[in-house]
């Protein structure tokens, strides 16, 4: 069943429209992109990808995936060049593809920056993306440490070769079993 794509009513992180947070949709340029790299960016280039699942488990077709990171080098490069958005398809799928970052500060493990926007979230959900094939990094990292051991695997972004490249799997739980860690900010 095609379905006509409309302005999104007042909701309680908007209101906003979504001709301007994912204008890509209606066929508008996007002011944030999920495709953050170049054929000729230095770095491993990897895709991130994932489904973000309400309370019950079920996708979250209208989300707002937004992403900031550090480049190979570990250094954030002026402008946007780290940034990145994706809206959720009716799957609730999202997708980045990017360079794998560097560590950006000592004794920090690679990541990336993650902000879930959804229906019926009061205000946004900070969390962090790391790297399944870090483990070194990862068991040293102080953000990691100071999640409780048997919730850090909901962090942690699964490696996979495709033949399409490198991807890596996070999946994004708003609440409920097997919840995303979410941070303060």
């Amino acid at each position: 069943m095609s379905q006509t794509l409309k302005q999104t009513p007042s909701q309680t992180v908007g209101p906003y429209f979504a001709y301007a947070w994912t204008p890509e949709l209606y066929g508008r340029r996007p002011l944030a992109a999920n495709r953050l790299v170049t054929r000729d960016m230095a770095g491993e280039h990897i895709r991130i990808e994932g489904v973000v699942y309400d309370g019950q488990g079920a996708p979250i077709r209208d989300c707002v995936v937004e992403i900031w990171q550090a480049g190979a080098d570990g250094r954030h490069a002026p402008g946007a060049a780290g940034f990145g958005r994706c809206g959720t398809d009716d799957a609730g799928h999202y997708f980045f593809d990017t360079v794998k970052p560097g560590a950006c500060d000592p004794g920090h493990a690679p990541h990336i920056a993650v902000t879930v926007f959804a229906r019926g979230m009061l205000s946004h959900a900070f969390t962090r993306l790391h790297f399944s094939d870090e483990t070194a990094a990862n068991e040293a990292d102080p953000v990691l440490a100071s999640v409780p051991a048997d919730r850090r695997d909901t962090l942690i972004a699964t490696r996979a070769e495709t033949p399409g490249g490198v991807v890596y799997r996070f999946d994004i739980r708003i609440q409920g079993d097997g919840e995303t860690v979410f941070f303060d900010c």
